[in-house]
């Protein structure tokens, strides 16, 4: 319960106090909701001190039935994505210290969540990435005209947002040119499509979009770096 907790307090700074998401939090100064007691808290910690600089958290289906479902579903019908064969993984709420971005946490991270995979048979891996909406949805929109060329599901495995984007206002410029948003870049990179149109989340004011990965198609020269590595480690 003790690292759940700290998890939950590094996700309450970030979410809320860095990024100012409206959290319907049971306690003050954690970000906790229903699916935390099913999930497994994957952590990074810092060595000298012990203090957590990185999490991300993990639900399988076993998990998620019991929970009522995954979080995704409640911003998308995932009926499509759970129809598809094979054991599925849903990744969410990752976040890294703002003082370890540019260091190693995150690469310890994926090793964990790598070795994850491989000890519980994953055959998919899902969640959600985010772009802020601060500027009403114009990045977001100008990402996805990007992501439906190059990066996008098959029609048969598309998702329905339950809450769509907002329209952007008349005479707005849709061609503006935006860089992919680092955990989004990271799941393509790994060969990761996305599943359709993404959904508004007013608490967060982001776009999300449901990223889908095939454990089996993840592209060979990231594999190594990503997957293989446990084998070395």
């Amino acid at each position: 319960m003790a690292d759940i907790r700290a998890s939950q307090a590094l996700r309450y700074r970030i979410f809320a106090e860095e990024i100012g998401a409206d959290l319907n939090s049971f306690h003050a100064g954690y970000d906790e909701d229903i699916y935390d007691p099913y999930c497994q808290h994957l952590l990074v910690r810092k060595e000298e001190t012990g203090e957590v600089v990185g999490s991300t958290r993990l639900l399988l289906d076993a998990q998620a039935r019991r929970a009522g479902g995954f979080y995704s579903q409640g911003e998308f019908d995932l009926d499509p994505v759970l129809r598809l064969p094979g054991r599925r993984l849903e990744v969410g709420r990752t976040c890294i210290d703002p003082r370890y971005r540019q260091g190693a946490a995150i690469a310890v991270l994926w090793s964990g969540l790598a070795d994850f995979v491989k000890r519980n048979g994953v055959d998919m891996l899902f969640g959600c990435a985010s772009i802020e909406m601060d500027d009403g949805g114009v990045v977001a929109q100008a990402i996805m005209n990007r992501v439906r060329q190059h990066a996008i599901t098959h029609p048969d495995c598309r998702v329905t947002p339950r809450r769509p984007l907002p329209p952007l206002p008349p005479g707005t410029e849709t061609t503006v040119s935006a860089p992919l948003p680092p955990l989004l870049k990271a799941y393509f990179r790994l060969g990761a499509k996305a599943c359709g149109e993404p959904c508004y989340d007013p608490d967060f004011n982001c776009a999300d979009i449901l990223v889908l990965v095939n454990v089996n198609e993840i592209d060979g020269s990231y594999t190594r770096h990503f997957l293989d590595r446990v084998i070395r480690d």
